[in-house]
């Protein structure tokens, strides 16, 4: 389906525009890109709306990328692995958490948890994008840190169930993402700037 997709499309562009090898490769990797984020996306939010919670799910995304602009985190290397981890952390874990009617203080604790990871632990680079500004990487974790304080201070002051556990399940993803445990899972190095400013 995706070297379909690949070829179809770059088939259709050779068409209308000269490409060599070089621009077929880079267009290849965009493509791939492309198809890979959409192909996640729409399981997601397909596995999402048999759960019924689309809206939930919608907001979550929202949510995370806004604090995964500035804690950054691990990638998936393998496309298969993304999609897994992408439906464990976007769908399964929410709904889980949906599901158990916790109570404020345990929302709160949610919260507090995440915020004292990201703390400690954000912005996370990776290989292809390391971080070696320091003073880029203090404002980066500062930014981080306020945005999953101000997820829980919502989410303890809102009556809303659904909305506070969106709110602190995009906190605790991103403290996961960002987690030195979950790259040495996934076997990819952590502080890649360290090696950057070796190098």
């Amino acid at each position: 389906m995706k070297e379909r997709f690949l070829n179809s499309s770059i088939n259709l562009i050779s068409k209308y525009q000269n490409i060599d090898e070089g621009d077929i490769s880079k267009l290849r990797y965009g493509l791939e890109a492309l198809y890979i984020t959409y192909t996640k996306i729409g399981f997601v939010f397909l596995t999402a709306a048999l759960l019924g919670i689309f809206k939930e799910i919608l907001l979550l995304l929202i949510l995370f990328n806004i604090i995964r602009f500035t804690g950054f985190g691990f990638h998936a290397g393998k496309s298969s692995q993304c999609l897994i981890g992408s439906i464990i952390s976007f769908v399964l874990l929410p709904y889980l958490l949906l599901k158990l009617n916790l109570n404020k203080d345990m929302i709160l604790i949610i919260g507090s948890f995440s915020i004292i990871y990201l703390f400690f632990y954000a912005p996370a680079d990776t290989q292809k994008r390391p971080l070696p500004n320091k003073k880029k990487r203090i404002i980066r974790k500062a930014i981080t840190v306020v945005t999953a304080c101000v997820f829980t201070i919502i989410a303890f002051i809102l009556k809303n169930y659904s909305i506070s556990i969106i709110l602190v399940s995009a906190a605790l993803i991103e403290s996961i993402m960002v987690s030195p445990i979950t790259y040495k899972i996934s076997g990819q190095p952590y502080r890649n700037y360290l090696n950057y400013n070796k190098a």
